[in-house]
């Protein structure tokens, strides 16, 4: 009897076992992602011309053509998932999408929680100042004691909090620091280079492009930690689309460069 019961609790454990063993497997993201037949993709949809709404309310730019790219290799249809960039980190922890595309910087701190992708642009941070400001602001340094506007939870911001000294103001993005500093309420703002030009020619203010500051800025498609396979399946897709040329043709319709190659 003794014995019975012992077999029929060996074999319910290894039952358990080889179900929470399938359990596990299936919990990778690609199996998901493969399952539901879509990629969902968090970005803001207000950051042009990476990301923003056309007049027919379709969303276009640099990341949404950069996505769709890589969820047709993935074999796919994009499900595109718009939120605040203040809180886009912690829905993407959440399960509210699979993938963020919208310029995020790879950095150390984030690939500590996240896991990314291999880098499909690369840029540098840059400064911007009022037209009729003479001043020479040629680095970060340069803004010590002095008022800079930055992005809420941006990597510009971590930038700007990293040098002692600078007044640092969050905004919750580019169109409200860009009023102060045009007003005079900040001394420069901080930006990434390929944007500015767009920014700048769009919001009519008396603002020009300052000095580049700091090391080339990689961003990639950052997904949740622990999905190996998944993580093989985005590596494989992007080496495709850089192999055929697809960045490439991405990069140069949204700013006229390769900006998916590392700057010299």
């Amino acid at each position: 009897m003794k014995f019975g019961l012992l077999k029929k609790l060996l074999v319910a454990a290894l039952i358990g076992t080889s179900l929470t063993a399938v359990a596990a497997h299936a919990e990778d993201l690609l199996d998901q992602v493969k399952q539901r037949g879509t990629l969902r993709i968090g970005l803001e949809g207000t950051f042009p011309p990476f990301n923003s709404k056309a007049p027919s309310g379709e969303l276009v730019g640099y990341d949404v053509d950069i996505a769709k790219a890589v969820a047709a290799k993935l074999g796919v249809k994009p499900e595109f998932v718009t939120t605040e960039w203040s809180g886009i980190i912690a829905g993407l922890q959440a399960g509210k999408f699979d993938v963020i595309v919208n310029q995020v910087g790879i950095t150390d701190a984030r690939k500590q929680t996240l896991d990314f992708s291999p880098a499909y642009t690369y840029s540098t941070a840059q400064l911007i100042q009022r037209k009729n400001d003479t001043r020479q602001f040629t680095s970060l340094d340069d803004l010590k004691g002095k008022k800079l506007g930055v992005g809420l939870g941006t990597v510009y911001m971590d930038m700007a909090k990293a040098v002692p000294g600078i007044d640092v103001k969050t905004y919750p993005g580019a169109p409200e620091y860009l009023r102060d500093l045009a007003a005079g309420r900040l001394d420069a703002a901080l930006n990434d280079r390929l944007m500015l030009a767009y920014l700048l020619k769009n919001s009519q203010l008396p603002l020009r492009t300052g000095a580049n500051v700091g090391p080339g800025k990689p961003s990639g498609i950052p997904f949740k930690k622990g999905n190996p396979k998944f993580a093989q399946a985005i590596d494989d897709a992007m080496a495709q689309l850089e192999a055929d040329g697809t960045f490439t043709k991405i990069s140069e319709k949204w700013f006229g460069i390769d900006v998916s190659k590392p700057i010299n």
